[in-house]
């Protein structure tokens, strides 16, 4: 199932192409937090989390994409969610123990605070339900 039937009124998430472009450079960002964080045991145990947490929410997004029905569509989409918020999670704990300074890691929340209000609001459409 191709991503007709979840445009958003507001137009994030008119565009998949373009909301595809911005979890590519989630990804990438994420990449470049982990690879910053020092080699100690949390931030090792940490960067494995939120490497895995932060890679996979494009992928899901991408998986979605090529939904076999609109459940399936759903389902897909509401992974990526859950790992918007894993992620976060992390990056909240990061700058909490200081382990990265919480001004370096303020842009990258946001943008995952952003990311999952819309794909939050991509699933309740495409449910049939506006939240």
């Amino acid at each position: 199932m191709e991503s007709g039937g979840w445009e958003m009124e507001n137009g994030k998430m008119d565009n998949p192409q373009a909301v595809a472009e911005r979890l590519l450079e989630y990804g990438a960002r994420i990449i470049k937090v982990v690879e910053s964080l020092p080699q100690t045991l949390v931030g090792r145990r940490i960067g494995d989390q939120l490497l895995r947490s932060g890679m996979s929410v494009g992928a899901h997004y991408e998986e979605a994409q090529g939904g076999e029905s609109r459940a399936d569509f759903v389902h897909k989409l509401q992974i990526a969610v859950k790992e918007l918020r894993e992620s976060n999670y992390w990056l909240r704990l990061l700058g909490k123990a200081g382990t990265l300074p919480a001004d370096r890691l303020r842009d990258i929340q946001d943008e995952s605070d952003q990311l999952r209000a819309m794909l939050s609001k991509a699933v309740a459409s495409a449910k049939g339900r506006r939240k």
